[in-house]
């Protein structure tokens, strides 16, 4: 591949990514500090989701008919950072409800558009994908820093400070877009509902269970990314870690940075264990960090409990799609992948938002008086113990009944490039 466009895909994938980190990683906590309870905050956390279930049935036919993918990207992420710069400025519940979900529908296309354009200019997409794609973890994770860096420089948050950070880098990659390789539609538009022509898999009973699995700890993942940034700031005597507010992105990015290590040993582990070994692995990895979470919440021991997390996505949901790829015929290969990314991306974590923020507020409740803590009057306290033994039961089920009924039958062993 030329050089040229290898740089250019790669800080495509860097801002790409960076954007959904800077914002998504301490949501969770900025919402509580402005007073929404679970509920809510589920449904706000459950609109990207739910635009992921949407925006396949027109976003990929703009760019396969009418339009060159770059220019479209560029068109959604700079109409996106206007929006998410307009949503910094909102405390409103409702307000702040519409904005994401606009923000929504225009970032969710650019997940698919992204990886789609790269596909269209590699060489060898086995080889050179995971190089390219491995920048969108490094920009999640400088998203991060950079908000702390800010933070403890400024000595605390500064209200919508996340999501200026997110307009900002939205919109300097959606100028970005104007220098990424033409990519022109090819004018035979996909079918909108592609991933129906993978539903002959269901017949197979080891896809079947794979997708069943594959939702139930889709919707866990929420716990993670919804209630662990407000899990460490929590006052240690409440059950919480006690971690200051600033500090908060630059932790969460230890997951990252894992995440980044684990994906570069990927090659080792899936050729000495296989598909269904690494994967048996990935799920495993999801009860020990809810158990971690709910039975020994000290921060010696949590912070590095938070590397699991390149365990628990590489191993189980980037594997999966190596699944998918070896499991399905080669003229559906790409709808099955379609299939797989609306169940777990889509409905899983439509699903596990609202489920999170359900079981949130189940273990809330009010304090009288209210506290001061790190210069925030907290007036509820959760139950960490109960939430986190929820996902930890559930994904514990999962890890005991995956390897007694999933066996990979059809499935070739899978060809890995060394690392």
């Amino acid at each position: 591949m030329n050089l040229s466009v290898r740089w250019r895909l790669s800080a495509m994938m860097f801002l790409e990514y960076a954007i959904w980190g800077a914002w998504s990683v301490v949501a969770g906590k900025s919402f509580q500090d402005m007073g929404f309870n679970g509920n809510q905050m589920g449904w706000i956390f459950s609109l990207l989701p739910l635009a992921t279930i949407i925006t396949p049935f027109f976003g990929g036919q703009i760019a396969d008919r009418y339009l060159n993918t770059e220019k479209f990207l560029a068109i959604l992420h700079l109409i996106g950072g206007a929006v998410m710069l307009a949503l910094a400025t909102q405390t409103s519940y409702h307000m702040i409800v519409v904005l994401m979900l606009i923000y929504s529908l225009f970032y969710a296309p650019t997940l698919a558009l992204t990886n789609s354009i790269t596909f269209h200019h590699l060489t060898s997409s086995e080889r050179e994908f995971g190089g390219i794609r491995v920048g969108g973890t490094v920009g999640w994770v400088a998203a991060g820093w950079i908000l702390a860096l800010w933070r403890w420089g400024v000595g605390h948050p500064i209200p919508g400070d996340l999501f200026y950070l997110a307009g900002i880098l939205s919109i300097l990659l959606g100028l970005f877009c104007f220098c990424l390789p033409k990519t022109p539609p090819k004018r035979e538009g996909a079918n909108p509902l592609a991933f129906v022509e993978a539903l002959v898999l269901l017949k197979n009973f080891d896809f079947l269970f794979f997708i069943i699995i594959s939702f139930v700890v889709g919707t866990e993942l929420q716990f993670y990314y919804m209630l662990t940034p407000q899990f460490l700031a929590a006052p240690t005597h409440f059950g919480g870690i006690g971690l200051s507010e600033n500090s908060l992105s630059f932790v969460m990015s230890v997951a990252q940075i894992a995440e980044f290590s684990v994906m570069l040993s990927l090659p080792f582990f899936l050729l000495r264990l296989g598909v269904r070994k690494t994967l048996v692995v990935g799920i495993l990895a999801w009860p020990i960090r809810y158990a971690i979470f709910a039975f020994l919440p000290i921060a010696w021991l949590v912070i590095p409990a938070l590397a699991l997390h390149g365990f628990c996505y590489v191993f189980f949901f980037v594997v999966g799609f190596i699944y998918v790829d070896k499991v399905a015929p080669a003229d559906i290969r790409a709808s099955a992948q379609s299939l797989v990314a609306l169940v777990v991306l889509g409905m899983g974590s439509f699903v596990g938002s609202k489920f999170a923020g359900y079981i949130q507020n189940i273990y809330t409740k009010t304090l009288h008086p209210a506290i001061i803590w790190h210069n925030v009057t907290v007036n509820q306290v959760t139950n960490w113990h109960l939430v986190f033994l929820i996902p930890c039961a559930l994904t514990v089920a999962c890890a005991i009944i995956f390897p007694l009924l999933f066996h990979e039958r059809q499935t070739a062993a899978p060809e890995v490039q060394g690392a």
